[in-house]
């Protein structure tokens, strides 16, 4: 086979039952099996069957009749490896983890084989279907939600529609911070962004005087993208290691770490406190 190029897509009408998705992918494509299966199961085949379109993954799926099959090619989205997140907790309906720098919240069409959701599919115990509740940043780190029933997912997104999640998160600016006269007073910036409104608290935390940089803690009442880099490079103080809205050139990891949640249980009515700067995690309070 000719050399493959970088990226492309194929999209394939099925008019009739002809056999199994990877033979009929590998034909139409010119890819190897191997390769195809990769593909599946990194999540970059879908199916569209009259109004639906989903993910396929099974090999050996008979494609039926007046099917629609896609398949999203990215030489670099396949290469990745995903991090290895740390589980915090299993609390059945849904899970708690620990994000490291460089996994993602949310796949795309060319593949979600390094999204935290897949990873809970994965690799919890017994196996369960994941579905995202809110996001974090791939270049951020820390705590994230996943669900695993559609119901649980939607009782946990209104926790955060509804502002009834407490979320607290720990950044590095670059600069001396101007913290205001009472340490634990908050610094509050009110800007829209895209249009929308957003609001973010900062609380002066520590000052690295030999790196030159504050470590602030962060809570937001509002949650839109990237929010608090853009707020915090608004004020003139960028987190350290932001590419998009910080210094040119800067490298090393996104100093941004979503640290703390606390939120009542929907089914147990419980308080649950989720703080990874505790030495222990609380779980009930």
């Amino acid at each position: 086979m000719s050399e493959l190029p970088k990226r492309f897509e194929k999209h394939i009408e099925v008019m009739k039952e002809c056999g199994f998705a990877v033979d009929i992918l590998s034909a139409e494509t010119g890819l190897s099996k191997q390769l195809t299966k990769q593909l599946m199961q990194k999540g970059a085949v879908w199916q569209t069957q009259g109004k639906k379109t989903q993910r396929l993954r099974r090999t050996k799926k008979i494609v039926k009749t007046n099917t629609t099959l896609h398949l999203y090619y990215d030489e670099l989205v396949l290469e990745r490896k995903p991090p290895e997140p740390t589980l915090i907790s299993d609390e059945h309906r849904y899970s708690v983890w620990h994000k490291p720098y460089g996994l993602l919240s949310q796949g795309s069409k060319w593949g979600d084989h390094c999204t935290i959701t897949r990873w809970a599919e994965q690799h919890l115990l017994p196996q369960r279907s994941s579905f995202i509740v809110h996001r974090l940043d791939r270049a951020a780190n820390g705590l994230i939600i996943v669900a695993h029933e559609k119901k649980a997912a939607a009782a946990l997104s209104a926790l955060f529609q509804q502002r009834d999640i407490d979320k607290r998160y720990q950044i590095w600016v670059h600069g001396k911070f101007e913290a205001p006269a009472t340490k634990s007073a908050p610094f509050t910036i009110e800007q829209e962004i895209e249009g929308r409104h957003a609001k973010s608290h900062f609380i002066f935390l520590q000052y690295d005087a030999e790196k030159d940089r504050s470590q602030l803690e962060v809570r937001i009442e509002t949650g839109r993208k990237h929010q608090i880099r853009i707020h915090s490079a608004s004020m003139g103080f960028p987190v350290v290691g932001d590419r998009l809205y910080g210094h040119i050139g800067v490298t090393g990891n996104l100093q941004l770490m979503a640290y703390y949640l606390a939120f009542k249980c929907p089914w147990t009515q419980q308080n649950k406190v989720f703080n990874l700067k505790s030495t222990k995690i609380e779980k009930n309070s």
